[in-house]
């Protein structure tokens, strides 16, 4: 028989130990929190507002701006709460929540994103028929099927995590509870079937990165192909901002699974998780909001009529015309 130890809940990290320094950082985090949500959801705003926006590109950059509100959601306020009450854990229920709300959002947002390279191979590379092959069934089909490739994806991983008790230390060395953290205390098994997973959907995600770069080879050879200069950039522009979106959304999956996992708190670590959990959804708007000249005039529109409200809607009644009759002349 092995001796587990029952962990109820795990000790996060905290990256000062003065208490001035502590509530700046959950400042500037909060400021950064509020950000993100503002620019996703005037990106939403957008899209649903204006009739031009409907469209299957923009229908699929609602679903993305949802995801990455979510996305940061998981980890961020319970940091800056526990920051600011001067507090380090977190139950074992909410650290089981916060692993399978991060796989999921996380991986239905790399669904989204091979949609939406997909939708813009067929805008691009088969014009013609982009009407025909982009219904509003299939991109209804494709956002749901998103979003339960990520159930499922999230499902296995939490499942296969947490079905034993943990033994050993419950410190995680992360401002969330992080897999690889998380594994630290896991049993051998565990250890053992997750990385077995891991294995199995990594080879599928070098599928799916052997699509996008096909995909992006017809993209940039028809492009090519293009006689003018300004066909040439309008087609550019409109897939250029999804290009920097996913290369941004790759290269913080990199760098969460091959980053070091550290055994002490350190500014190294936390700038490190902060590249693939808080940056993404704070530069998603901003690369759509200043590459897309559509989604900028709305904004724009959107923001003059939250700061200046149009005068004259309930303007006062006309003084009456005063006539012969009412004087009593």
């Amino acid at each position: 028989m092995v001796n587990f130890t029952i962990i109820t809940e795990f000790l996060l990290m905290e990256f000062a130990n003065i208490r001035v320094l502590q509530i700046l950082h959950a400042m500037f985090f909060l400021l950064v929190y509020l950000a993100t949500l503002m620019g996703n959801f005037l990106t939403i705003t957008a899209v649903v507002t204006d009739q031009q926006l409907h469209a299957p590109m923009y229908f699929f950059l609602s679903n993305l701006s949802l995801l990455d509100i979510c996305y940061i959601s998981v980890t961020l306020p319970k940091f800056i709460v526990n920051t600011l009450i001067g507090s380090q854990s977190i139950s074992l229920l909410g650290c089981t929540a916060q692993i399978f709300f991060f796989l999921f959002f996380g991986s239905t947002e790399f669904a989204f994103l091979m949609t939406m390279s997909y939708d813009r191979f067929v805008a691009i590379c088969h014009p013609l028929h982009y009407g025909i092959i982009m219904t509003p069934a299939r991109c209804l089909w494709a956002a749901l099927g998103s979003w339960l490739t990520g159930i499922v994806y999230s499902a296995l991983h939490t499942g296969n995590m947490f079905r034993l008790p943990f033994s050993g230390s419950n410190v995680i060395h992360q401002f969330f509870c992080d897999i690889p953290q998380v594994l630290k205390v896991a049993t051998s098994s565990v250890y053992n079937a997750e990385y077995v997973l891991l294995a199995i959907s990594s080879c599928f995600l070098l599928l799916c990165f052997a699509f996008l770069i096909v995909s992006y080879a017809h993209i940039f050879s028809s492009v090519l192909k293009i006689p003018s200069v300004e066909g040439r950039y309008k087609a550019l522009s409109t897939c250029s901002p999804h290009l920097i979106v996913l290369l941004l959304f790759l290269l913080s999956a990199i760098i969460a699974v091959l980053g070091p996992t550290s055994d002490k708190s350190s500014i190294q670590t936390l700038l490190i998780a902060m590249a693939y959990t808080v940056l993404p959804p704070f530069m998603n708007p901003i690369i759509y909001s200043l590459r897309n000249q559509k989604i900028k005039v709305v904004l724009l529109r959107i923001i003059k009529m939250a700061l200046f409200p149009r005068k004259g809607v309930s303007n006062p009644e006309k003084p009456k015309k005063t006539t012969n009759m009412q004087l009593g002349c």
